[in-house]
């Protein structure tokens, strides 16, 4: 059962919800390099890195024990599973695609087409059936698209640094791809072409992984640099702000549209449940200044100011609420910001801390210790069950059905 990290409530009065660890799927040998629930069953699809895929089916006795083990002829990287009509698709190191279909019992797996979409590691593939579309990224630089239903590529956009995250809206035909340096492409994708839409800058490490909101158009996206930002891609205003809660690599983004909540998991061993029915601050830029702009002391390469002054110039520090520039005397009080994303304590400057209530102070996100470093995550909301493989190569299956079906 997974250890609970804080004690607030999203709202005072109500009861915490938490993962409860059902089963832990243990067996293999290497690197788990992505698992997905098999929705409305009790199965789980794993890719590995000794070159196998395997089916988990629930026995019996509740453990859960492959049901197939099949080899690959690379080393699978990524996966995209459809229920509707058990098809597979299994990107590989090699940058080839396979398509599987999968019997209805779980238990035989037949293999249909090769898709050779990259000429290196598939680092995401999407299925996307109205479409009958298979997108894939990979560390070619590429995104591509090819139909599912000849094989035959359909088109690719080539971006600047290795392709890394990929989501897709279906209704508009928006794809969105992270990349190695930290943007994110977004393009309007046709049978036999795309539109470049924009380019949204924002972190300051490589991008993990992507979660998009179909209902409120936000594109959730985490990052080696510790953060998750959320986009109002709907709004059409540029707003965008930021949730930091974690201490390391943000490694997984699940996105429950019926409770609106966003699970993000991350190296540090925390899974994290953010309440996104809040009305969020947008998090405010960093003001460029010379002096402190309260105090007045000069920044430390302010050196005409400290020669008139004759004094010693301080830091630079910026206040996290209102991102004037501060020196550490003026700003050295700590505390949690929620609203702007701020779940741990961070530099307040002496006026804002005056400002803070205690109801500004209260945290909405719920805290879970996974107790492994999450390499990935999935969740299914019809079954309420979430999957989360680690560097243990554990995978572990967590009942969140109180939590996104209440």
């Amino acid at each position: 059962m997974a250890a609970e990290i804080q004690s607030d409530s999203y709202n005072s009065g109500t009861v915490r919800k938490k993962p409860y660890l059902l089963n832990k799927l243990e067996g293999c040998d290497s690197t788990i390099n992505a698992a997905v629930m098999i929705p409305r069953e009790e199965g789980v699809i794993s890719v590995s890195s000794d070159r196998n895929l395997r089916v988990w089916l629930k026995r019996d006795s509740g453990q859960y024990w492959p049901s197939i083990c099949h080899p690959m002829p690379a080393i699978p990287t990524s996966l995209s599973y459809n229920m509707e009509t058990r098809r597979l698709f299994v990107g590989m190191e090699n940058g080839t695609i396979s398509e599987f279909s999968l019997s209805e019992d779980y238990n035989r797996i037949s293999h249909q087409r090769d898709y050779l979409a990259h000429q290196s590691n598939v680092t995401q593939v999407h299925f996307v059936l109205p479409c009958e579309w298979v997108l894939s990224c990979g560390r070619d630089k590429y995104f591509t698209w090819h139909c599912s239903e000849t094989g035959r590529r359909l088109g690719g956009f080539q971006a600047n640094s290795w392709c890394t995250a990929l989501d897709f809206d279906i209704q508009t035909k928006h794809a969105f791809i992270g990349d190695l340096s930290g943007a994110i492409t977004v393009l309007k994708v046709d049978n036999n072409d795309y539109v470049y839409i924009t380019t949204l800058k924002g972190h300051s490490g490589s991008i993990r992984c992507l979660a998009w909101d179909p209902v409120k158009r936000l594109l959730c996206s985490g990052s080696f640099d510790q953060l998750v930002i959320v986009w109002d891609i709907g709004g059409q205003k540029g707003t965008a702000f930021e949730l930091q809660g974690h201490h390391q690599k943000v490694t997984g983004l699940s996105y429950a549209t019926g409770t609106q909540q966003l699970f993000s998991a991350a190296e540090d061993c925390i899974i994290i449940t953010w309440d996104m029915t809040l009305q969020r601050n947008e998090t405010p830029d960093w003001l460029d200044s010379d002096t402190c702009q309260k105090c007045g002391e000069p920044f430390f390469w302010n050196v005409k100011d400290m020669w008139d002054r004759k004094t010693i110039g301080v830091r630079q520090h910026h206040c996290r609420k209102c991102g004037r520039a501060v020196c550490d005397k003026c700003s050295a009080h700590r505390s949690r910001l929620p609203l702007l994303g701020h779940e741990f304590e961070v530099r307040v400057c002496d006026d804002c801390v005056r400002s803070l209530s205690e109801d500004d102070k209260k945290s909405h996100a719920l805290f879970h210790d996974a107790r492994h470093h999450v390499v990935c995550m999935n969740l299914d909301e019809t079954t309420g069950r979430l999957v989360t493989a680690g560097t243990d190569s554990v995978i572990k299956i967590w009942d969140v059905s109180h939590m996104v079906n209440p």
